[in-house]
């Protein structure tokens, strides 16, 4: 099994992925706290440090380019400053950008995080929540649609900005099924009604619940989850997560319960754009769902044992199917 595992990774160098959704440009001042403010009741930051980190669906396509795969983005960001930031960024990790829409009526989602002493002090947010304008939706498509043929799959990152709305979703989705092409989502949980029909759904367990419109009481009761949401929405798989408890796999009529691989969880954050990214690529290399969500759990194993929203190289992940 180890062999079949690696060898099915080793097959993910230079597979084409198209990631679609939210592109946001994470923020981050550090410092450190030794006095209130004389203004107001509130800390005084003394800032020493700053960066800043394409997040979002631009943290997928990292997770892709670290697996050694050639990924696109397709998004949105504002004629703005940060807008050139995020672009910067992304080209850095050679990341194709030619994609992206830029739209002057729209603000670049920027996160600011300010820490001190390892404590997020407070966050700010500049974005627009609100669907694409017309215009930018057709411009968005027409370029996937011009492209869609030079991937192997088509990831969806739906963090609620706006770029995943009904109308390019659909067109979207059918527009794959056409192909017959792998479109894989990660969803947001207000926007289920959008996924039908796609190829594999990865919710995490709260999603699951938004997503069947129940809330359960036990873990035993995670099976009749995904019945309900495999009945719903009809995804040839679907993938939820579990954090600590690993992963619940559907497909057919088929359920299975892939125990974590983690040694020991530090983080959590950013380990489901992990997992959509390496469960993808397992498919386009050819795996079946169970082989592409096991290799995913060993993934997201490594992920969680890392501070921040990380990546993994193949050879951690190689390491860790190997158990070494």
């Amino acid at each position: 099994m180890k062999k079949k595992l690696n060898n099915i990774v080793s097959r993910f160098k230079n597979k084409r992925i198209l990631v679609v959704g939210d592109l946001i440009l994470d923020h981050h001042i550090v410092g450190s706290v030794d006095r209130v403010s004389p203004e107001a009741p509130v800390p005084v930051v003394w800032a020493n440090q700053e960066n800043f980190v394409p997040g979002g669906a631009a943290n997928v396509g990292l997770n892709l380019s670290a697996m050694g795969a050639k990924v696109s983005l397709c998004g949105v960001v504002g004629r703005d400053h940060f807008g050139k930031t995020l672009l910067s960024h992304i080209g850095q990790y050679g990341i194709c950008t030619k994609l992206i829409v830029k739209d002057s009526k729209r603000p670049t989602t920027l996160k600011t995080r300010i820490m001190a002493h390892h404590q997020q002090i407070v966050r700010v947010d500049w974005e627009s929540l609100e669907f694409l304008s017309e215009s930018t939706n057709k411009s968005v498509f027409n370029k996937i649609k011009k492209n869609l043929d030079n991937f192997d799959a088509l990831i969806v990152e739906d963090y609620g900005k706006g770029v995943i709305n009904p109308s390019l979703l659909e067109e979207l989705i059918d527009l794959c099924r056409k192909k017959n092409m792998i479109i894989t989502v990660d969803p947001k949980e207000e926007h289920f009604d959008y996924y039908e029909n796609v190829t594999v759904l990865t919710p995490n367990l709260k999603e699951a619940q938004a997503a069947a419109g129940t809330k359960i009481r036990s873990k035993s009761q995670i099976p009749f989850l995904g019945k309900i949401i495999m009945k719903r929405l009809n995804p040839k798989a679907l993938l939820i997560t579990l954090g600590e408890d690993g992963m619940m796999l559907f497909f057919g009529e088929s359920c299975h319960h892939i125990p974590t691989a983690a040694l020991e969880i530090f983080d959590v954050s950013g380990a489901g754009d992990t997992v959509i990214s390496v469960f993808t690529l397992a498919l386009t290399a050819g795996a079946t769902y169970k082989e592409a969500a096991i290799i995913a759990n060993f993934a997201a194993g490594v992920v969680v044992g890392k501070l921040g929203a990380a990546t993994l190289t193949k050879k951690e992940l190689n390491t860790a199917i190997n158990g070494n």
